[in-house]
C-alpha cells in the first residue's frame, strides 16, 4: 500500500523555526493502520532541515526548545544571518530578477525577501530535506527518546511549510 498525506506547519519570524512534528507523523502511521514499512518524510522547501534527535524539555522565552537555540547559535556561527544585499556573494542580479517574476503570495515582489543566502547554507550545511523512518508492529522505530524535527532557517518573515509525506507498507485488517 502506498500512502500519500502531508503536514502544514507555521513558521516565525526573526528567528529559526523549530518544530517538533513526531505526533504528526504518529497519526499519520496511525490513521492509517499501517503496521510494517516505512515512513517517508520530505520537504522541498530549499532554506528548511528536518532532523532527529531528542527534545531537551528546558524552553526559552519564546518555547524553543535550548538544544535547538544551541543549534542556531552554531549555524549563525558559520553562517552569520544575511542583513543587507553584499554581505554574501548571492542573490546575484538574475536571480533577483528572476525572484520578482514569480508572482507567487508566498515570495512578494520585493527584493528584501531574497536576502536569505544564510538560510539556504545553513539548510545545505545542516541537511536533509528527507528522512525514512522504520514501521514496526504499528510503530516508528524511533527508540525511547527520538523525535523528528522540522526546521525553516529562513528568518526574514512567517511562511506558510509543506511537508510531504509518503506512507509504503502493509496496512492493517
Amino acid at each position: 500500500m502506498i500512502i500519500h498525506d502531508s503536514i502544514r506547519l507555521e513558521t516565525v519570524a526573526g528567528r529559526p523555526s523549530f518544530h517538533d512534528i513526531t505526533d504528526n507523523i504518529k497519526a499519520i502511521v496511525d490513521q492509517n493502520s499501517i503496521t510494517d514499512g516505512i515512513i517517508v518524510i520530505s520537504s522541498s522547501h530549499t532554506t528548511c532541515s528536518l532532523f532527529f534527535d531528542e527534545d531537551m524539555h528546558d524552553r526559552n522565552y519564546f518555547g524553543d526548545d535550548f538544544l535547538h537555540v544551541d543549534i542556531a547559535k552554531m549555524m549563525d556561527k558559520i553562517a552569520p544571518p544575511m542583513k543587507s544585499e553584499g554581505d554574501y556573494h548571492s542573490p546575484g542580479e538574475k536571480h533577483i530578477e528572476f525572484g520578482l517574476n514569480l508572482g507567487d503570495s508566498e515570495f512578494p515582489p520585493e527584493k528584501w525577501t531574497m536576502l536569505n543566502t544564510d538560510a539556504h547554507l545553513k539548510s545545505s550545511l545542516f541537511g536533509s530535506n528527507s528522512m525514512t523512518l522504520i514501521i514496526k508492529d504499528k510503530k516508528i522505530l524511533l527508540g525511547k527518546l527520538g523525535k523528528v524535527f522540522f526546521v525553516d532557517w529562513d528568518q526574514l518573515r512567517e511562511r506558510n511549510r509543506n511537508i510531504n509525506i509518503i506512507l509504503l507498507g502493509e496496512k492493517n485488517g
